[in-house]
């Protein structure tokens, strides 16, 4: 919610604001936000401070159980539509966290307020923009977070780079048919080795992955993850080049041949029947005989359920 002030408190003074005129914001991510961090707490910690400056407070505005994340919070737009207008000086709130989603998203509202006149003050951080200094300031906090960041990211790029010199696999879940031993590489799992090259096969024989996904679930097959095959998981598992033993990873692209699990014929052959109408321009033919009956035969089925259902 926005507590409303008289009219004449929210706009400045014709000849520029003879004092600075605050907008107090505040935001909880739960309605069951501790003490400390509610929001009449936060509004009751940021007027103070207001006063303390000589600041005049025109406009409070509230979101409650709204995230950071999401910039369309309602009272968060309705108070940078109100910027817009210049009807404050300054945006005042209890922490950074309550204001922006990040330091970086941060400076990016900082810089489009400015051009409104409007700056930023932080009542438990060393953030306050309405004076040279203090924006000198929060630039400086914003580059080097924004170096950080950035060193962050080289210093995973490197780790990447790392392990796909020796070719281990870069995270916790390898694919099916495989397991990650003690050095961080692939191990071929014999037993799920064995359903995937059955996958792979199955898919020849039937040309569907929908019925490939079907057949995998009456079997009581289910997928690494326990959930239901799908005919999504069923194309994940054909595309995936690493079952002929193709290794990619950050520019390393080779074959190693312990991780192969079938050969890359038929895998290429099976890339072939998946792409079949892409590569000719054919058109789809009609279904064929045995799966128009298995079609019939679970919508038959559904039907006489429905009737006993409602009987």
């Amino acid at each position: 919610m926005m507590d409303h002030l008289s009219e004449r408190d929210r706009l400045p003074d014709d000849d520029g604001p003879s004092e600075v005129r605050a907008a107090v914001y505040a935001r909880t991510s739960s309605t069951q936000q501790s003490f400390g961090h509610s929001l009449d707490e936060q509004v009751r910690l940021s007027i103070e401070r207001c006063h303390t400056l000589g600041w005049e407070v025109v406009f409070i505005y509230r979101d409650e159980a709204e995230s950071g994340k999401d910039p369309d919070r309602p009272m968060f737009q309705s108070m940078l539509s109100a910027a817009e207008m210049q009807a404050f000086n300054v945006i005042v709130f209890w922490k950074l966290d309550r204001f922006s989603r990040s330091l970086m998203h941060a400076v990016q509202l900082e810089s489009e307020l400015r051009q409104s006149h409007v700056g930023l003050y932080s009542i438990t951080e060393q953030i306050d923009t309405t004076s040279a200094a203090g924006r000198f300031n929060f630039r400086n906090i914003a580059s080097a977070a924004e170096f950080e960041r950035d060193m962050i990211r080289q210093r995973t790029r490197m780790g990447l780079h790392a392990l796909a010199a020796e070719n281990k696999w870069p995270n916790d879940n390898p694919p099916l048919g495989y397991s990650i031993d003690c050095d961080g590489r692939l191990q071929i799992v014999e037993k799920d080795a064995e359903l995937v090259r059955k996958i792979f096969s199955q898919y020849l024989e039937v040309r569907s992955m929908p019925e490939v996904a079907e057949w995998l679930n009456q079997s009581g097959s289910a997928t690494r993850e326990n959930n239901p095959w799908t005919p999504r998981a069923v194309g994940d598992i054909l595309r995936n080049k690493i079952y002929y033993g193709y290794y990619e990873l950050e520019g390393v692209s080779e074959l190693v041949p312990e991780y192969r699990i079938l050969d890359q014929d038929l895998f290429n052959e099976v890339k072939r029947v998946r792409h079949r109408y892409k590569s000719t321009g054919a058109v789809k033919g009609s279904m064929p005989t045995t799966r128009k009956g298995q079609t019939m035969d679970r919508m038959y089925q559904s039907y006489c359920d429905y009737l006993r259902e409602n009987d």
